[in-house]
């Protein structure tokens, strides 16, 4: 490889991890690497390192060295970049790459999914949110953050599914399998529930929803009832989609495939498979002319 050849970074960093992929001015992959959570959330200047910490583990791959990350043109999704100041924040840090532009991990995930033509992504996971680029217009839907939004996602099934448990103790639905299972996770004792929800994230909230899908698998009426609800949230976000201009939508995130069977039919039709990953997206923003905005 040239001394002089165009190199491009490609990071996708989240809430629970950072991936970052080096490829040549061809396309092949020469080096792939990772770190921990890089969300602006966890904080700015700790966010940057572990990019950068991704970035160099790319790079040890590749063969190169540190001096080579400056030969980089990096695009890089980024979870949070959303809050106020977040961008200006990171562009003020040093950089070693030839040149870099930030996007968010959703928008990223969406340039991938549709291999940076006009496309619309769903992602359910731990959150929730709708995301386009239509008519090189970027759309947003949603994913506003947990309890206030983030409607479907793991969090909501979780939170919805304690709701139900609690009004089962009262007596004032019928107990079904699944509320039982999350009464006896909390020793039947409400005040046990009380102060866990105390300190609750979205997170902890969505480790109850492993058991909301099992127990609709099986049948429980409430479980079932949850998980349509859920559903019927992706649904919404997806009809926005549709309604800004988008064509087909692609789902994605950890509860994507077990919501799919869920969806309604109309919705169903016209989900399509991702063509790449996040970090396939934030290639394209690396490879893209700085003029395009996205």
């Amino acid at each position: 490889m040239s001394d002089k050849a165009q190199l491009f970074l490609g990071v996708d960093g989240g809430g629970t991890g950072c991936r970052a992929r080096i490829v040549d001015a061809g396309g092949q992959v020469l080096g792939e690497g990772k770190s921990g959570p890089a969300t602006t959330r966890i904080g700015i200047a700790e966010a940057w390192a572990s990019i950068e910490t991704a970035a160099r583990a790319a790079a040890d791959q590749a063969g190169l060295g540190p001096s080579d990350l400056s030969r980089m043109d990096a695009g890089i999704g980024l979870a949070g970049l959303s809050r106020r100041g977040a961008l200006e924040a990171l562009n003020a840090l040093p950089n070693p790459f030839n040149s870099r532009r930030f996007i968010s991990d959703a928008a990223a995930a969406c340039l991938g999914a549709h291999s940076g033509q006009d496309g619309a992504i769903v992602i359910v996971g731990t959150g929730s949110i709708g995301v386009g680029f239509l008519a090189g217009v970027h759309v947003r839907v949603g994913g506003y953050g947990f309890p206030v939004s983030d409607e479907g996602s793991g969090a909501d099934l979780g939170l919805k599914a304690l709701q139900q448990a609690l009004r089962a103790y009262d007596g004032r639905i019928e107990e079904t399998p699944l509320l039982a299972t999350l009464l006896a996770r909390f020793n039947r004792d409400p005040m046990e529930i009380i102060g866990w929800m105390d300190k609750a994230s979205a997170t902890d909230y969505a480790t109850l929803a492993p058991d909301v899908l099992t127990h609709a698998d099986q049948g429980d009426a409430a479980a079932r009832a949850i998980i349509r609800s859920g559903a019927e949230a992706v649904d919404g976000l997806a009809r926005a989609l549709f309604a800004r201009g988008a064509d087909q939508l692609t789902l994605l995130g950890g509860l994507g495939k077990p919501l799919e069977p869920w969806i309604a039919p109309d919705v169903r039709r016209r989900l399509k498979p991702a063509d790449g990953d996040a970090v396939s997206g934030a290639l394209f923003l690396a490879r893209s002319p700085a003029a395009l905005t996205l």
